[in-house]
């Protein structure tokens, strides 16, 4: 080890001498003559030389100590402890906090284990395992069809989110002339939290019973329900006690929902040429990752749609897995878009990623205490705070249907 220390230092100092006699005899145009180039090569040389027998006595010194290693370590680990390199789960993550979920609920919350004290809400609840989170937020994506096309973000507070108002505007002048100057201003959206909760009833049999999958009917029932009402709110909120929907009307003279493209001919129907005009109607940088939403009813309207020789205008799609599409762009369906029906915004059209969702923290349980006792059920409830809406309307265009 010091012989390696030693030519270390050695080629150190032989590196630090070669390059100050290339910098000392430089001449004028900063280059030197062939005899000094040639001097400055052979100290370079010796400096690469030191460095390859530096490499060879580090192989030398490696494999001895690979050879004077025991052939077998002995055994230190306890028993189905993890391996150093295995993360271990701490928190809402570990298997324990989750086992000690699973036997509050099933002992109605008479056998609370010091776990759960790494979860605790301010409102008395428990805030449900990571795990459970995953699947709920998992169950909400496939049941909430805005969640699948918005931005969804996590937020700790208020969540200001900044907007360019105006832009600043290209002009001409004349070679000599004076600049013209806009201004480029910005306004700010606030995304805050409103609370959404859902309750279930079960029986006290089903609830000792080990063979209930308990678990996974709470996660199922729970993100349906709690699907359901977000995807209603994401559409159609009003911004009063929910998330202001897609489809929300203006408050201050100001759209904050999508933009009304036309309105329709008819109050009941739409027409190929209205779909088409809709398509246009959006700006070409927003087209690119548009798509079509509305209720079902309308898709059943504009497959009956025929051209002059009685041959329907559009098919869904006949690829497993694959969304349907109209005029090219993906069609998207949700029971609380609004009918075909007078005055209602029946066809969305936009890159409706620009819907964001702000999650606010994690989704807690809480058990409600004798509530049912009467009559042999318990009831538990699921509470999360979320906020949404559209950060600019021209990105999302919307027809009308006539009055």
């Amino acid at each position: 080890m010091n012989q390696i220390l030693e030519l270390r230092d050695k080629r150190a100092k032989a590196w630090d001498a070669a390059k100050a006699f290339l910098d000392s005899h430089r001449d004028a145009k900063g280059t030197v003559s062939a005899e000094d180039a040639a001097t400055y090569d052979k100290m370079e040389a010796d400096v690469v030389a030191l460095g390859h027998e530096i490499d060879r006595l580090e192989r030398q010194a490696a494999i001895d100590r690979e050879m004077s290693m025991p052939t077998s370590a002995p055994i230190v680990d306890k028993p189905q402890r993890p391996k150093p390199d295995e993360e271990v789960k701490t928190g809402r993550a570990s298997d324990s906090y989750r086992k000690a979920m699973l036997t509050a609920l099933r002992t109605n919350f008479r056998q609370v284990s010091d776990e759960l004290n790494e979860g605790t809400d301010a409102n008395g609840g428990y805030l449900v395992p990571e795990e459970y989170d995953r699947r709920l937020i998992d169950v909400l994506k496939e049941e909430n069809v805005m969640r699948k096309v918005g931005t969804i973000i996590k937020t700790a507070g208020e969540h200001k989110i900044n907007v360019a108002a105006t832009k600043p505007a290209a002009a001409w002048i004349d070679e000599g002339g004076a600049l013209q100057f806009s201004d480029a201003t910005f306004g700010q959206i606030n995304m805050d939290a409103h609370k959404l909760h859902v309750a279930v009833k079960v029986t006290e049999e089903l609830l000792y019973d080990a063979a209930f999958p308990l678990e996974n009917y709470i996660i199922e029932q729970f993100g349906k329900a709690l699907a359901n009402a977000e995807e209603d709110a994401f559409i159609n909120g009003n911004g009063s006690g929910k998330p202001l929907g897609l489809l929300a009307d203006q408050v201050d003279s100001k759209d904050v929902g999508a933009q009304v493209a036309f309105t329709s001919a008819s109050a009941t129907a739409v027409s190929a040429d209205e779909i088409i005009n809709l398509i246009y109607a959006l700006k070409r940088p927003y087209r690119k990752k548009a798509k079509f939403l509305m209720n079902d009813s309308t898709i059943s309207a504009l497959r009956k749609l025929k051209d002059g020789n009685g041959v329907y205008l559009w098919q869904p799609s006949l690829q497993a897995n694959e969304p349907d599409k109209l005029f090219g762009y993906d069609l998207l369906t949700s029971p609380y878009m609004p009918t075909l029906e007078a005055g209602a915004k029946g066809i969305v059209f936009g890159d409706l990623s620009y819907y964001n969702i702000g999650d606010r923290g994690t989704r807690s349980f809480a058990e409600l205490k004798e509530l049912f006792a009467g009559n042999g059920m318990i009831g538990f409830v699921a509470k999360e705070r979320v906020d949404g809406r559209l950060l600019l309307p021209e990105a999302v265009q919307c027809i009308v249907q006539h009055a």
